[in-house]
């Protein structure tokens, strides 16, 4: 008879008690899976007293998460307490130095100190497994590790946060004001207290960094990421990205350059035809483009404790199988560094949209504030609210919205002229802009 595989689970929040369950609900199948069974032996959190709905009995609890991490009795550390520092970090650096494997669905941890811990890994012979911390039952860090470990890939992108897709969804669909989608998304659950982790992009760049340095080869390096929240749309962008073809995701996306790597989170404009496009509400996807094979997108769940637990079980599934693949798809020291690319030299389509105000010469001055920085306009649309004139303020009518389309040009080119178009003084507030990502 074959030893099972003895878990300790670190944090029995929402996650973690689903995965005492799934285990329990799946032993059998996992066991004629991975050829050994696979038992629950230990377990810690913040409070043994509180009421989870399963059955711990038989189950040592552990005082706390290093003590877990350090137990003899323990093959394999599950950590799912969160936190980029302490305890997280000890519990998982100890488990690997004591050569037990790791299976992680912490992004935070992974995305700052997830070179040392492969490192660890390596040097000790443990497993470190993290396919729950980016797009929780998606398995795009097994599909960019070992399914298309013989492919190259060229970009890699997707809607990696499911509160800013089902706000963005709601705008669309609805018509609705940002803050009103915000404050339901938070009614529901969708959206933290305090969502400017989400909201203004964070989150998708940890996950970003992740997938970077899986599908390029290069270390981690959340710093390098340009990152850029969604707090600024507003429905008008949505209605006219629509009438224009498009639909605007919040998405991350790494692509090889011939500058080096291009990391980047920001509000972009994808054709309605897209994969990514089609994906509505708090679903998350990825796109993977491959060398010599059409473009594949992974869709699914992204968040919730089934959906995370799933992950997680498929990870401890391989450790038990005995696999031990490199955390990031090849050893630490084949990593290569990489550097923030200047986001000024990114290039690509625009939507602008400005607030001209509605007098002779105002067309002409911003066409000719465009042709200086060489920037061809691929549409232009200008009309006043629901076909009527302009109202009058004061005397004067108030501006009216015009909305270009670029060809591709350079970040630094829209940005040189659009500071123009202000100081020409021909249009109202702030410009709008918004990146176009093709398929």
């Amino acid at each position: 008879m074959v030893a099972p595989l003895r878990v300790g689970i670190a944090g029995l929040g929402t996650v973690g008690v689903e995965v005492v369950r799934l285990i329990e609900r799946q032993g059998r199948v996992l066991t004629e899976r991975t050829g050994r069974p696979v038992k629950v032996v230990a377990v810690t959190a913040r409070s043994k007293a509180k009421k989870r709905g399963i059955d711990l009995s038989g189950i040592t609890w552990a005082k706390d998460a290093l003590a877990l991490a350090s137990d003899p009795e323990v093959d394999c550390l599950v950590e799912l307490m969160g936190g980029a520092g302490d305890p997280a970090l000890s519990a998982i650096d100890t488990a690997l130095k004591a050569g037990k494997s790791v299976v992680t669905a912490n992004k935070a941890l992974i995305a700052k100190h997830g070179l040392k811990l492969a490192k660890a890994a390596e040097k000790h012979g443990g497993a470190l497994n993290f396919e729950a911390a980016v797009c929780a039952a998606i398995p795009v860090i097994k599909t960019l590790r070992e399914g298309l470990a013989g492919t190259g890939i060229s970009r890699v992108y997707g809607i990696l946060n499911g509160t800013c897709n089902y706000i963005l969804t709601r705008m669309e669909q609805e018509g609705l004001s940002f803050d009103e989608c915000l404050k339901d998304a938070q009614r529901l659950g969708y959206a933290e207290a305090d969502p400017s982790f989400d909201i203004h992009g964070h989150d998708t760049a940890q996950k970003l960094a992740i997938l970077a340095s899986l599908a390029f080869g290069t270390q981690v390096a959340e710093k390098s990421i340009y990152v850029e929240g969604i707090s600024s749309i507003a429905p008008e962008d949505l209605k006219a990205a629509a009438e224009l073809g498009y639909r605007v995701k919040l998405l991350g996306v790494a692509v090889r350059t011939a500058k080096g790597i291009e990391q980047r989170v920001h509000p972009t404009m994808v054709p309605k035809s897209s994969s990514i496009a089609q994906v509505m509400g708090v679903t998350n996807a990825v796109t993977i483009d491959g060398e010599g094979i059409p473009p594949i997108t992974l869709v699914g769940p992204g968040a919730g404790g089934a959906a995370t637990a799933s992950a997680v079980v498929a990870d401890i599934a391989d450790v038990a199988r005995g696999i031990r693949a490199a955390p990031f798809g090849r050893p630490v020291d084949k990593l290569r560094a990489t550097e923030k690319a200047p986001m000024e030299r990114h290039e690509g389509g625009y939507y602008i949209r400005l607030m001209a105000r509605d007098h002779a010469g105002t067309a002409a001055t911003i066409a000719t504030r465009l042709a200086e920085q060489k920037i061809s306009i691929e549409s232009i649309v200008q009309r006043h609210p629901n076909g009527s004139e302009p109202p009058k303020t004061a005397g004067k009518s108030a501006p009216v919205p015009v909305i270009l389309i670029t060809y591709a040009t350079h970040e630094d080119a829209v940005h040189r002229a659009l500071q123009a178009v202000q100081r020409d003084k021909v249009i109202s507030g702030k410009p709008q802009v918004i990146r176009i990502e093709k398929n």
